[in-house]
């Protein structure tokens, strides 16, 4: 039995970074070798719209994408999460009704056991940071915010990047998210038909209880909902824009499997997001480390705990 036991721990903590690595959602050879974050030192403040538009100071829409074919698609940015909204919610953390907690709000979450592995998409916001690597990569999490995305990784699903618009040219505070829709990855995680309006959509449907009309959305289309996770509840109002990118599948990654007959493989419009705390919990200066920022050889140790007890 003890053999098993150690054939078993073994094979996980071998296994588990190689199998990190195949999860490569694109299945990129290389990365741009950008850095991933700048911190700015210029106070942040937001105009009206809750960003400033990249495209006003040399910036893209899109991201930037090693490897594609032809060369230089990118994929767009097709959220935002103003810089309007409560100060809380655009730090970047779990704790305090974050960024991160937001998202568990509506079912989405960091990666499988926290690892990712691979190439990394890029983007300049116009804010002076120039192209910066993703921060991170957020994942649906089927309704399990400890293990659910990793069903995600195999099955596919939703799932965006996101950069923060923070350099001293433009400091709004505003997210921005390039989401989509992917197949699973057997079939190598490609994007699915219309998946970056679609992914962009059924985010908005999470957050707003909503069937969005995916293909009859306008720049005046509009919506709201309310969601709540670890004792604290946001509400939402949601803006379709455009301006910002162009209705085309030019220039666009994976556009000849993603447009359709009835849509280009972006529709230009964006979802902006306005996101205010309307409840927290009595004893929200209390911290407790988040299950998903453990390390995982402490989640190994606790997941194999039951199995390597003499």
């Amino acid at each position: 039995m003890a053999s098993a036991r150690t054939c078993l721990l073994s094979f996980l903590l071998i296994c588990i970074p190689t199998f990190a690595l195949a999860l490569d959602d694109h299945q990129r050879a290389s990365s741009p070798l950008h850095p991933t974050k700048s911190i700015s030192h210029s106070p942040r403040s937001a105009p009206s719209e809750g960003y400033y538009n990249p495209l006003s100071n040399g910036g893209s829409m899109l991201t930037f994408v090693d490897g594609t074919f032809p060369p230089g698609q990118g994929e767009p940015l097709n959220i935002i999460i103003s810089g309007n909204s409560d100060e809380a919610v655009l730090v970047d953390q779990e704790t305090d009704g974050g960024l991160r907690n937001y998202w568990l709000s509506f079912d989405y979450a960091g990666e499988c056991l926290g690892q990712h592995a691979g190439s990394q998409q890029a983007a300049n916001l116009g804010d002076g940071n120039g192209i910066l690597n993703e921060t991170d990569e957020i994942r649906y999490d089927y309704n399990d915010a400890q293990l659910g995305t990793c069903t995600e990784t195999i099955e596919g699903g939703g799932h965006f990047r996101y950069w923060i618009q923070n350099g001293a040219k433009a400091n709004s505070g505003a997210i921005f998210m390039a989401s989509s829709y992917e197949l699973p990855l057997t079939d190598g995680h490609d994007i699915v038909s219309n998946g970056y309006n679609l992914g962009r959509d059924w985010i908005i449907g999470n957050i707003t209880q909503t069937n969005i009309p995916t293909l009859n959305l306008t720049n005046s289309s509009t919506y709201s909902g309310t969601t709540s996770y670890g004792g604290y509840t946001y509400s939402t109002s949601v803006k379709y824009v455009s301006g910002l990118l162009n209705n085309t599948s030019i220039g666009i990654n994976h556009n000849i499997t993603v447009q359709t007959s009835s849509s280009n493989a972006t529709d230009g419009l964006v979802a902006v997001l306005e996101v205010k705390i309307t409840e927290k919990p009595a004893n929200s200066g209390d911290h407790l480390v988040p299950f998903l920022g453990w390390p995982l050889p402490l989640i190994l140790f606790i997941a194999l705990h039951p199995f390597l007890a003499p």
